[in-house]
């Protein structure tokens, strides 16, 4: 666990904000979320279904105002 540092409790919300962005784009991509042999299969699997039958989703604005129905 982090310790909390004074330095960084005086930053503002942007402050941090901008600074979580640069600590994130630091990071090596491949150690920060590592692809395994099983995640890459499961991807391939479904591309592979979604190219074999694009109209089988929906569209984004459909689930949007789906979503927002079943929250009002």
């Amino acid at each position: 666990m982090v310790e909390r540092s004074p330095a960084l409790e005086s930053l503002t919300a942007e402050e941090r904000i901008a600074l979580m962005g640069r600590l994130w784009d630091s990071l090596d991509p491949a150690a920060a979320a590592p692809v395994t042999a099983e995640l890459a299969a499961e991807l391939d699997r479904r591309e592979a279904a979604a190219d074999a039958d694009p109209d089988a989703g929906i569209p984004w604005a459909a689930l949007r105002d789906e979503l927002r129905a079943r929250i009002r």
